[in-house]
């Protein structure tokens, strides 16, 4: 355990920070892998594997279920110093990761059919969706221990061994992909099974060296198999903070999913611009998210602690931090951004419509980074129902506008991204106000009680 409830809080932030982003650099490179190789499967590949792609997001939302749960009420323990609690949460998380993984490993195996036939185009895409998920999907239902054991470690303010996996398992990946795809050495390509393959074979491997690290080298939270047997007490508690999280993640799809919607009137090339874009956005916000995933722990262990001056501490830190980054990358996609865009493609209307975009979604990227902030503050205090709430107010300002525009005569493309912009900006309003909130409504039952003398 790292106790973060002494010393510089900006130091702790940084110091989580900066192996949390390399982590998570490594985890695009682990898509950019797959997608290289199979986008030379040729164009049926890419739709199948691309719709197979949907139906993981509701695994992601999954585990962030349990990750936030177990970050949460792990870092409160470490705070405490209560070892007994922590170790309690932690195994509790396993087993509860061991119960979902296998019960949405039968369940997909049973619904890939029926998912794939009902959003690929034909039967050849269909045929290489299911392929894929086929052998995926052992790899998906492993994610949920793997996250269970990452965010325990996350929680005692511990993240190099979990960075260091995933950087084996992105290795492991990288070498796996050319040799079961394409058939490298072996002479037996497998296609988009082999991507399926690959994957499940490094994540697997992943799962064994955390769970060796537990066993031999971690001493604060222990694997210990008298406390496997279910506790619902500790699962509702867990499921408590942890569902709002995984609820603000299916709204975020929606949210996605309803702007290809919108723009699917102005033609192919400004969903693949906006495709672009939003990718190439993706990225950019990896330094805010990771100072954001630092702060949740550190205000966690201090909220556990009852230092209610470090929690809000550990707020203002975050916010410059990530304030400070992303003027930086706003001021950057102001220049000129078709460069990134045309890194991704040659067509000129896709480069254009893709740099408009970020030109003008960078005008909320501080808005952004306040929100991933905000979110990770009500996950340190044990509360994510704001961020959920803050999060459906910005899709409902969205959707409800849109809907207007896009059947006006005057409606261009770029109403869109400005709209965008302005209820970004509203959301991270909201996220401060419920912020500011929770933190005059419980940080003063943290203060210690004077004994009368």
């Amino acid at each position: 355990m790292k106790d973060l409830t002494q010393g510089s809080v900006t130091r702790h932030i940084l110091g989580m920070a900066a192996p949390i982003a390399a982590g998570m650099v490594f985890q695009t490179l682990y898509y950019l892998v797959d997608l290289y190789f199979v986008a030379g499967l040729g164009d049926t590949a890419i739709a199948g594997v691309s719709a197979a792609g949907n139906a993981t997001f509701l695994v992601f939302a999954l585990t962030q279920v349990l990750g936030v749960g177990t970050v949460a009420l792990i870092s409160h323990a470490a705070g405490r110093k209560d070892r007994e609690e922590a170790t309690l949460i932690f195994n509790q998380s396993v087993v509860l990761s061991a119960v979902v993984g296998v019960t949405s490993l039968v369940g997909g195996y049973a619904l890939i059919g029926s998912y794939m036939r009902t959003v690929a185009a034909d039967e050849a895409t269909v045929a290489a969706g299911v392929s894929y998920l086929y052998w995926f999907m052992p790899g998906l239902a492993l994610q949920f221990a793997m996250v269970a054991m990452s965010s325990a470690l996350r929680g005692t303010g511990i993240v190099r061994p979990t960075i260091l996996v995933q950087i084996v398992t992105v290795l492991l990946n990288i070498v796996l992909a050319p040799v079961l795809i394409a058939g490298w050495l072996t002479g037996r390509p497998l296609g988009v099974a082999g991507a399926g393959l690959a994957s499940s074979i490094a994540i697997a491997a992943g799962v064994v060296l955390l769970g060796l690290y537990f066993a031999r080298l971690e001493t604060f939270v222990t694997l210990r198999r008298d406390l496997w047997r279910p506790q619902l007490r500790s699962w509702r508690r867990m499921l408590g903070v942890g569902l709002p999280a995984g609820g603000e993640l299916v709204l975020m799809f929606v949210y996605m999913a309803f702007v290809y919607w919108a723009i699917r009137g102005f033609g192919a090339d400004a969903q693949a611009g906006y495709g672009v874009g939003s990718r190439i956005m993706q990225a950019i916000f990896l330094p805010a998210m990771a100072v954001a995933f630092a702060a949740g722990p550190v205000a966690g262990q201090n909220f556990g602690a009852r230092h209610p001056q470090r929690v809000r501490a550990t707020f203002v830190a975050a916010a410059w931090i990530s304030t400070g980054v992303m003027l930086a990358l706003t001021v950057l996609m102001r220049l000129e951004p078709r460069w990134l865009v045309a890194a991704f493609t040659d067509d000129v209307e896709v480069i254009a419509l893709g740099a408009t975009f970020l030109k003008i979604a960078s005008l909320n990227f501080v808005a952004q980074g306040l929100i991933f902030t905000c979110s990770s503050m009500f996950q340190g205090l044990g509360d994510t129902r704001p961020a959920l709430l803050s999060t459906g107010t910005r899709l409902v300002t969205f959707v409800l506008p849109v809907v207007w525009l896009s059947g006006q005569p005057f409606f261009r493309i770029e109403h869109l991204w400005y709209l965008w912009v302005a209820t970004v900006t509203l959301q991270a309003l909201t996220s401060l106000v419920l912020l500011r909130l929770q933190l005059r409504s419980r940080l003063p039952q943290l203060a210690p009680v004077v004994q009368p003398g």
